[in-house]
């Protein structure tokens, strides 16, 4: 890792790069959150460049101790009910105690939620920033952080973030990276800019707090080049060159991990039946109900292919779309749930170990981009998790030619996610390419998170 560091950035802009970083991350060390993956997995390469890191996170992950990690509960009663949901079970399960305990700390803390709800209105997490911030400041006052770099996930870290460079007092060459996972912003269609600030309070205020965002972080990225467009409309400052020429906004791909090498070697094999596996959450934006709509008529064109095709679902509760398609067309016997998978002490595997896994046993890995207008803003973490896996992948997209390209550049099967004739079309082609037994091993080079790191440790080289 050090060589890889060393061979495509200047030994000197390591040398001149502020050293000691503070991270703020709400959720960290969290097994299988794709928040807490993307800053996680950079840690080693930031750690090769020789920085002294600091992280402050909730209490909701395990604390690392290769550095200085400190994790807080939320300050507001409803993001402490969650986080304290979390903390429990990892420390006792979700037995007879942590029924007991959660709902008793649910009864007491149920009038002051119902009061935070009136008075703030958002969502649980934001009180995380309260003592993320308080702390973030005493360090910045006592010259001891040379820069915050704040990743969400939940936006908490960035409004702490935005507090700490506010109040540091004569720290004032305090630098400040944000690293924005899901726009801040949604726009409701393709025609909104989502230059208009929304009435409802807390998308209101995500609103604004882009705005203070893109005004005072150093630099600040997205994950696609779409979210950085609708941003720099909002946000014209994002379009000015600094001293250097240099833009404050950019795009950076976050990439994903190789798995370890324990789980590396393919594992798939042939079996009698056409497994279609899904790793991550479902809701009704992102659903299976159009795959499972468009199984009917290809089931009336393949009627032998109900017998082999399974659908197996991993880490996720169905949504209520995907429910009603499954009840509605009679599949319960092809689409299968396995629910959340977790360490196992038996194997000693994490649960992101045994999803890797069973990424690389199945025949099709599935891919949902979803159905609302952020499509054209966002891209799956999943996906390069997929990549990763060197199997197929059928990819059902929603209005992003960013994320349709790199699935082309991996070989994957792509279908609109609303259109159906062209998922059954899809179907078709890998249906015959397993009848035949000619499921690739995909070949493309996947995208590693020492490219993201990169990217970012030159920003923040241009800052000097």
């Amino acid at each position: 890792m050090n060589s890889t560091m060393s061979s495509t950035m200047d030994v000197t802009e390591l040398e001149y790069l502020p050293k000691r970083w503070l991270i703020l991350a709400h959720g960290f060390n969290m097994d299988g959150r794709a928040a807490s993956q993307t800053i996680t997995d950079k840690v080693p390469y930031l750690l090769a460049a020789g920085l002294e890191l600091t992280v402050f996170s909730a209490v909701t992950g395990s604390a690392d101790q290769r550095f200085t990690h400190r994790q807080f509960f939320p300050w507001g009663p409803a993001g402490l009910r969650f986080d304290f949901r979390h903390w429990l079970a990892m420390r006792c399960g979700r037995g007879f105690i942590y029924k007991v305990l959660t709902v008793s700390l649910s009864a007491l803390l149920a009038p002051f939620i119902a009061l935070e709800r009136l008075i703030a209105g958002y969502s649980s997490q934001w009180s995380w920033a309260l003592p993320a911030a308080w702390h973030g400041i005493q360090l910045a006052r006592a010259g001891k952080i040379d820069l915050v770099y704040s990743t969400g996930g939940a936006w908490s870290a960035h409004l702490a973030a935005m507090w700490i460079k506010r109040y540091a007092g004569k720290n004032a060459q305090l630098k400040w990276l944000a690293e924005i996972h899901d726009p801040l912003v949604m726009r409701s269609n393709e025609q909104d800019d989502g230059l208009n600030a929304p009435s409802e309070r807390e998308p209101h205020f995500r609103f604004q707090l882009e705005k203070q965002i893109c005004l005072h972080a150093d630099r600040v990225w997205w994950f696609t080049p779409g979210a950085l467009s609708y941003a720099q409309k909002r946000n014209p400052n994002l379009l000015v060159p600094d001293a250097r020429g240099k833009l404050k906004g950019l795009v950076v791909l976050p990439g994903a991990n190789p798995p370890r090498t324990e789980t590396a070697p393919l594992a798939w094999r042939a079996s009698g039946q056409l497994h279609l596996a899904h790793f991550g959450s479902l809701s009704h934006t992102r659903s299976l109900q159009g795959l499972l709509n468009a199984l009917p008529a290809f089931f009336s064109r393949h009627p032998e292919a109900r017998t082999h095709l399974r659908i197996d679902i991993y880490g996720s509760d169905l949504d209520a779309l995907s429910a009603r398609a499954i009840q509605d067309h009679r599949l319960s016997d092809i689409v299968i749930t396995h629910g959340r998978l977790e360490f196992d002490s038996a194997s000693q595997q994490s649960g992101r170990e045994k999803v890797n896994q069973l990424m690389r046993e199945a025949d099709v890995l599935l891919l949902l981009h979803g159905n609302s207008e952020w499509c054209a803003e966002y891209i799956p973490s999943k996906a390069y998790e997929y990549f990763w896996a060197q199997r197929p992948i059928l990819a059902l997209t929603h209005r992003n030619p960013t994320f349709n390209q790199l699935l082309v550049e991996h070989q994957a099967y792509i279908a609109e996610q609303s259109n159906p004739s062209a998922i059954i079309a899809t179907l078709e082609q890998i249906y015959a390419a397993w009848q035949q037994q000619q499921m690739p091993v995909i070949s493309a080079k996947p995208l590693g998170v020492d490219q993201a790191v990169q990217t970012i440790l030159h920003a923040v080289g241009e800052l000097n």
